[in-house]
Protein backbone atom coordinates (compact mmCIF):
# COMPACT_ATOMS: atom_id res chain seq x y z
CA UNK A 1 0.00 0.00 0.00
CA UNK A 2 1.42 3.45 -1.13
CA UNK A 3 1.74 5.89 1.98
CA UNK A 4 -0.28 8.96 1.74
CA UNK A 5 0.60 12.13 2.38
CA UNK A 6 0.74 12.82 6.24
CA UNK A 7 -0.50 16.24 7.97
CA UNK A 8 1.44 18.00 10.59
CA UNK A 9 0.53 20.72 12.83
CA UNK A 10 -2.15 23.65 11.69
CA UNK A 11 -3.30 21.10 8.60
CA UNK A 12 0.08 21.38 6.68
CA UNK A 13 0.78 19.17 3.58
CA UNK A 14 3.78 17.07 4.73
CA UNK A 15 6.07 16.53 1.90
CA UNK A 16 6.29 12.59 2.08
CA UNK A 17 5.30 10.15 -0.73
CA UNK A 18 1.52 10.12 -1.92
CA UNK A 19 -0.80 7.97 -3.66
CA UNK A 20 0.56 9.19 -7.16
CA UNK A 21 0.77 6.06 -9.91
CA UNK A 22 4.41 6.67 -9.84
CA UNK A 23 4.62 4.70 -6.09
CA UNK A 24 2.56 2.00 -7.33
CA UNK A 25 4.73 1.51 -10.40
CA UNK A 26 8.47 2.22 -9.05
CA UNK A 27 9.95 -0.55 -6.98
CA UNK A 28 9.86 0.47 -2.73
CA UNK A 29 13.73 0.92 -3.39
CA UNK A 30 13.31 4.00 -6.06
CA UNK A 31 11.08 5.62 -3.90
CA UNK A 32 13.31 8.18 -2.67
CA UNK A 33 14.66 9.02 -6.05
CA UNK A 34 10.81 9.77 -7.06
CA UNK A 35 10.90 12.04 -3.87
CA UNK A 36 14.15 14.17 -4.97
CA UNK A 37 12.79 14.61 -8.74
CA UNK A 38 9.46 15.20 -7.88
CA UNK A 39 8.22 12.26 -10.49
CA UNK A 40 4.99 12.40 -8.40
CA UNK A 41 4.30 16.67 -8.32
CA UNK A 42 4.17 16.87 -12.17
CA UNK A 43 3.18 20.60 -11.39
CA UNK A 44 6.90 21.69 -11.28
CA UNK A 45 7.91 20.38 -14.86
CA UNK A 46 4.61 21.82 -16.29
CA UNK A 47 4.93 25.64 -15.15
CA UNK A 48 8.90 24.86 -16.06
CA UNK A 49 7.56 23.71 -20.18
CA UNK A 50 4.86 26.61 -20.19
CA UNK A 51 6.98 28.93 -21.55
CA UNK A 52 8.96 26.44 -23.73
CA UNK A 53 5.39 26.10 -24.97
CA UNK A 54 4.31 29.30 -25.35
CA UNK A 55 7.34 30.11 -27.18
CA UNK A 56 7.00 27.78 -29.44
CA UNK A 57 3.74 28.50 -30.40
CA UNK A 58 4.72 32.00 -30.84
CA UNK A 59 7.63 31.47 -32.99
CA UNK A 60 5.40 29.35 -34.92
CA UNK A 61 2.03 31.81 -35.58
CA UNK A 62 4.35 34.69 -36.03
CA UNK A 63 2.99 36.73 -38.93
CA UNK A 64 0.46 33.87 -39.72
CA UNK A 65 -1.51 35.13 -42.25
CA UNK A 66 -4.53 33.63 -44.72
CA UNK A 67 -3.02 30.65 -47.36
CA UNK A 68 -0.24 29.56 -44.99
CA UNK A 69 0.54 25.88 -44.74
CA UNK A 70 -1.39 24.92 -41.46
CA UNK A 71 1.90 23.01 -40.21
CA UNK A 72 3.62 26.08 -40.87
CA UNK A 73 1.68 28.13 -38.00
CA UNK A 74 1.63 24.92 -35.64
CA UNK A 75 5.20 24.18 -33.28
CA UNK A 76 6.97 21.52 -34.24
CA UNK A 77 5.98 18.06 -32.56
CA UNK A 78 9.50 17.36 -31.96
CA UNK A 79 10.60 19.95 -30.33
CA UNK A 80 7.79 20.26 -28.19
CA UNK A 81 8.75 16.28 -27.12
CA UNK A 82 12.54 17.65 -26.56
CA UNK A 83 10.92 20.33 -24.50
CA UNK A 84 8.72 18.18 -22.33
CA UNK A 85 11.30 15.38 -21.52
CA UNK A 86 14.06 18.18 -20.94
CA UNK A 87 11.49 19.88 -18.34
CA UNK A 88 10.98 16.60 -16.42
CA UNK A 89 14.78 15.91 -16.67
CA UNK A 90 15.94 19.36 -15.59
CA UNK A 91 13.33 19.83 -12.86
CA UNK A 92 13.67 17.06 -11.52
CA UNK A 93 17.52 17.49 -11.18
CA UNK A 94 16.80 21.09 -10.20
CA UNK A 95 15.08 19.58 -7.08
CA UNK A 96 17.68 17.06 -6.28
CA UNK A 97 20.39 19.98 -6.37
CA UNK A 98 18.21 22.75 -4.32
CA UNK A 99 17.61 19.18 -1.61
CA UNK A 100 21.50 18.68 -1.69
CA UNK A 101 21.99 22.33 -0.86
CA UNK A 102 19.14 23.05 1.69
CA UNK A 103 19.41 19.74 3.76
CA UNK A 104 19.88 21.65 6.78
CA UNK A 105 16.88 23.84 6.24
CA UNK A 106 14.46 20.97 5.10
CA UNK A 107 14.94 19.02 8.63
CA UNK A 108 14.31 22.08 10.14
CA UNK A 109 10.61 22.66 8.20
CA UNK A 110 7.17 20.77 8.95
CA UNK A 111 6.54 20.13 5.27
CA UNK A 112 10.07 19.05 4.82
CA UNK A 113 11.49 17.20 6.67
CA UNK A 114 10.59 13.73 5.60
CA UNK A 115 12.15 14.22 2.28
CA UNK A 116 15.02 11.25 1.27
CA UNK A 117 17.70 13.36 2.43
CA UNK A 118 16.63 14.60 5.73
CA UNK A 119 14.72 11.73 6.82
CA UNK A 120 17.67 9.18 5.61
CA UNK A 121 16.89 7.44 3.25
CA UNK A 122 19.13 8.39 0.57
CA UNK A 123 22.90 8.97 1.19
CA UNK A 124 24.44 12.71 -0.36
CA UNK A 125 26.51 10.88 -2.79
CA UNK A 126 23.44 8.78 -3.75
CA UNK A 127 21.54 11.90 -4.29
CA UNK A 128 24.62 13.41 -6.57
CA UNK A 129 24.77 10.32 -8.48
CA UNK A 130 21.06 10.50 -9.27
CA UNK A 131 21.26 14.72 -9.74
CA UNK A 132 24.16 13.28 -12.59
CA UNK A 133 22.09 11.19 -14.73
CA UNK A 134 19.13 13.79 -14.76
CA UNK A 135 21.23 16.28 -16.12
CA UNK A 136 22.67 13.97 -18.58
CA UNK A 137 19.19 13.55 -20.24
CA UNK A 138 18.70 17.44 -20.17
CA UNK A 139 22.19 17.38 -22.24
CA UNK A 140 21.21 15.11 -24.98
CA UNK A 141 17.88 17.17 -25.16
CA UNK A 142 19.59 20.06 -25.54
CA UNK A 143 22.16 18.92 -28.22
CA UNK A 144 19.14 18.22 -30.64
CA UNK A 145 18.83 22.01 -31.38
CA UNK A 146 21.28 24.89 -32.95
CA UNK A 147 24.73 25.57 -31.58
CA UNK A 148 23.20 28.92 -30.54
CA UNK A 149 20.84 27.12 -28.14
CA UNK A 150 23.05 24.91 -26.84
CA UNK A 151 25.07 28.10 -25.49
CA UNK A 152 21.69 30.05 -24.70
CA UNK A 153 20.68 26.56 -22.68
CA UNK A 154 24.31 26.33 -20.53
CA UNK A 155 24.28 29.92 -19.63
CA UNK A 156 21.25 29.12 -17.59
CA UNK A 157 23.56 26.85 -15.44
CA UNK A 158 24.55 30.14 -13.48
CA UNK A 159 21.15 30.99 -12.84
CA UNK A 160 19.85 27.57 -11.56
CA UNK A 161 22.96 26.87 -9.56
CA UNK A 162 22.46 30.12 -7.40
CA UNK A 163 18.61 29.63 -6.71
CA UNK A 164 18.96 26.93 -3.49
CA UNK A 165 21.49 30.01 -1.68
CA UNK A 166 18.67 33.24 -2.94
CA UNK A 167 16.60 32.52 0.12
CA UNK A 168 19.38 32.79 2.70
CA UNK A 169 20.33 36.53 1.02
CA UNK A 170 17.35 38.38 -0.54
CA UNK A 171 14.04 38.15 -0.13
CA UNK A 172 13.32 37.84 -3.83
CA UNK A 173 14.55 34.19 -4.25
CA UNK A 174 11.24 33.93 -7.15
CA UNK A 175 12.84 36.33 -8.52
CA UNK A 176 15.57 34.27 -9.38
CA UNK A 177 13.55 31.45 -9.95
CA UNK A 178 11.46 33.16 -12.21
CA UNK A 179 14.59 34.22 -14.19
CA UNK A 180 15.41 30.00 -14.35
CA UNK A 181 11.77 28.70 -14.89
CA UNK A 182 11.02 31.43 -17.58
CA UNK A 183 14.29 30.23 -19.42
CA UNK A 184 12.75 28.40 -21.99
CA UNK A 185 10.92 31.57 -23.20
CA UNK A 186 14.21 32.34 -25.07
CA UNK A 187 15.20 28.61 -25.32
CA UNK A 188 12.30 27.77 -27.57
CA UNK A 189 12.26 30.27 -29.94
CA UNK A 190 16.53 30.19 -30.94
CA UNK A 191 15.87 26.57 -31.35
CA UNK A 192 13.67 27.68 -34.37
CA UNK A 193 15.05 30.65 -35.87
CA UNK A 194 19.18 30.63 -34.15
CA UNK A 195 18.52 33.91 -32.68
CA UNK A 196 16.87 35.73 -30.70
CA UNK A 197 14.25 38.98 -31.10
CA UNK A 198 12.03 41.70 -28.67
CA UNK A 199 9.00 39.03 -28.85
CA UNK A 200 10.53 36.26 -26.78
CA UNK A 201 12.30 39.02 -24.55
CA UNK A 202 8.85 39.86 -23.69
CA UNK A 203 7.62 36.48 -22.78
CA UNK A 204 10.83 35.87 -20.89
CA UNK A 205 9.89 38.64 -18.49
CA UNK A 206 6.24 38.01 -18.89
CA UNK A 207 6.94 34.54 -17.14
CA UNK A 208 8.99 35.80 -14.78
CA UNK A 209 6.69 38.20 -13.58
CA UNK A 210 4.30 35.28 -13.66
CA UNK A 211 6.47 32.73 -11.82
CA UNK A 212 7.16 35.81 -8.87
CA UNK A 213 3.29 35.68 -8.59
CA UNK A 214 2.73 31.88 -8.02
CA UNK A 215 5.55 30.66 -5.92
CA UNK A 216 4.69 33.66 -3.88
CA UNK A 217 1.09 32.17 -3.32
CA UNK A 218 3.21 28.42 -2.87
CA UNK A 219 5.73 30.24 -0.58
CA UNK A 220 3.23 31.22 1.92
CA UNK A 221 2.32 27.66 2.63
CA UNK A 222 5.76 27.75 4.82
CA UNK A 223 6.03 31.16 5.92
CA UNK A 224 5.81 30.19 9.76
CA UNK A 225 8.57 28.10 9.62
CA UNK A 226 10.55 29.73 6.97
CA UNK A 227 10.46 32.91 10.01
CA UNK A 228 12.03 30.45 12.64
CA UNK A 229 15.01 29.20 10.29
CA UNK A 230 15.42 32.45 8.48
CA UNK A 231 14.61 31.33 5.14
CA UNK A 232 13.39 34.34 2.86
CA UNK A 233 10.69 34.96 0.57
CA UNK A 234 8.52 37.22 -1.31
CA UNK A 235 5.50 35.86 1.02
CA UNK A 236 7.21 36.99 3.53
CA UNK A 237 8.03 40.35 2.19
CA UNK A 238 4.82 41.32 0.74
CA UNK A 239 2.58 39.63 4.08
CA UNK A 240 -0.95 41.43 4.00
CA UNK A 241 0.10 43.32 0.93
CA UNK A 242 0.13 39.99 -1.01
CA UNK A 243 -3.13 40.65 -3.28
CA UNK A 244 -1.85 44.05 -4.35
CA UNK A 245 1.91 42.82 -5.24
CA UNK A 246 -0.02 39.92 -7.37
CA UNK A 247 -1.90 42.43 -9.12
CA UNK A 248 0.91 44.57 -10.51
CA UNK A 249 3.03 40.75 -10.97
CA UNK A 250 0.12 39.05 -12.81
CA UNK A 251 -1.21 42.64 -14.32
CA UNK A 252 3.01 43.07 -15.60
CA UNK A 253 2.68 39.24 -17.29
CA UNK A 254 -0.28 39.54 -19.10
CA UNK A 255 1.24 43.17 -20.62
CA UNK A 256 4.33 41.75 -21.59
CA UNK A 257 2.91 38.58 -22.62
CA UNK A 258 0.68 41.37 -24.64
CA UNK A 259 3.66 42.96 -26.03
CA UNK A 260 4.84 39.63 -27.07
CA UNK A 261 1.93 39.12 -29.31
CA UNK A 262 1.91 42.24 -30.63
CA UNK A 263 5.55 42.46 -31.70
CA UNK A 264 5.28 38.73 -33.24
CA UNK A 265 2.46 39.83 -35.34
CA UNK A 266 0.56 36.14 -34.05
CA UNK A 267 -3.16 36.50 -35.12
CA UNK A 268 -5.55 38.73 -33.20
CA UNK A 269 -7.92 35.89 -31.86
CA UNK A 270 -4.56 34.18 -29.80
CA UNK A 271 -5.58 37.10 -27.29
CA UNK A 272 -8.88 35.53 -26.14
CA UNK A 273 -6.45 32.96 -24.68
CA UNK A 274 -4.74 35.81 -22.99
CA UNK A 275 -7.82 37.45 -21.71
CA UNK A 276 -9.19 33.72 -20.43
CA UNK A 277 -5.60 33.85 -18.73
CA UNK A 278 -6.40 37.13 -16.82
CA UNK A 279 -9.77 36.22 -15.50
CA UNK A 280 -8.35 33.31 -14.11
CA UNK A 281 -5.16 34.47 -12.83
CA UNK A 282 -7.65 37.63 -11.30
CA UNK A 283 -9.91 34.81 -9.44
CA UNK A 284 -6.63 33.47 -7.85
CA UNK A 285 -6.28 37.07 -6.61
CA UNK A 286 -9.56 37.20 -4.80
CA UNK A 287 -10.31 33.95 -3.75
CA UNK A 288 -6.45 33.83 -1.95
CA UNK A 289 -6.33 33.11 1.75
CA UNK A 290 -2.55 33.34 2.59
CA UNK A 291 -3.27 31.53 5.98
CA UNK A 292 -4.91 28.66 4.41
CA UNK A 293 -2.09 26.46 3.37
CA UNK A 294 -4.03 23.92 1.48
CA UNK A 295 -5.61 26.74 -0.69
CA UNK A 296 -2.12 28.35 -1.67
CA UNK A 297 -1.02 24.80 -2.80
CA UNK A 298 -4.44 24.40 -4.85
CA UNK A 299 -4.28 27.86 -6.22
CA UNK A 300 -0.91 27.33 -7.02
CA UNK A 301 -1.44 24.05 -9.14
CA UNK A 302 -4.06 25.61 -10.93
CA UNK A 303 -1.56 27.68 -13.16
CA UNK A 304 -1.28 24.83 -14.73
CA UNK A 305 -4.67 26.54 -16.58
CA UNK A 306 -3.05 29.11 -17.24
CA UNK A 307 -0.51 28.09 -19.22
CA UNK A 308 -3.05 25.62 -21.17
CA UNK A 309 -5.23 28.70 -22.20
CA UNK A 310 -2.36 31.05 -23.42
CA UNK A 311 -0.80 27.97 -25.33
CA UNK A 312 -4.25 27.14 -27.00
CA UNK A 313 -4.89 30.61 -27.71
CA UNK A 314 -1.85 30.90 -29.74
CA UNK A 315 -2.25 27.35 -31.41
CA UNK A 316 -5.76 28.53 -32.02
CA UNK A 317 -5.61 31.68 -32.96
CA UNK A 318 -2.82 30.47 -35.83
CA UNK A 319 -5.56 27.88 -37.17
CA UNK A 320 -8.04 30.54 -36.93
CA UNK A 321 -6.41 32.58 -39.97
CA UNK A 322 -5.34 29.89 -42.18
CA UNK A 323 -8.81 28.10 -41.77
CA UNK A 324 -11.06 31.57 -42.25
CA UNK A 325 -11.42 31.15 -45.89
CA UNK A 326 -13.28 27.73 -45.31
CA UNK A 327 -15.70 29.36 -42.92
Amino acid sequence: MVQVQTRGKMGKVMDAPSGHWVYNVLPRRLWPYAQLARWDRPIGWQLLLWPCLWSAALVASAGAKVGDNVWSVLPSVWHLLLFTIGAIAMRGAGCTYNDLADQDIDDQVARTRSRPLPSGQVTRNQAKIFLVLQCLVGLVVVLQFNWFTVALSFASLIIVAAYPFMKRITDWPQLVLGLAFSWGALVAWSAETGSLALAPVLLYIGSILWTIGYDTIYAHQDKEDDALVGVRSTARLFGSKTRIALMALYGGALLCFAGAFAVAEVPMPALAGLLAAGVHLNRQIMVLDIDNPEQCLRLFRSNNIVGWLIFAGLVFGALWVVFKPLV
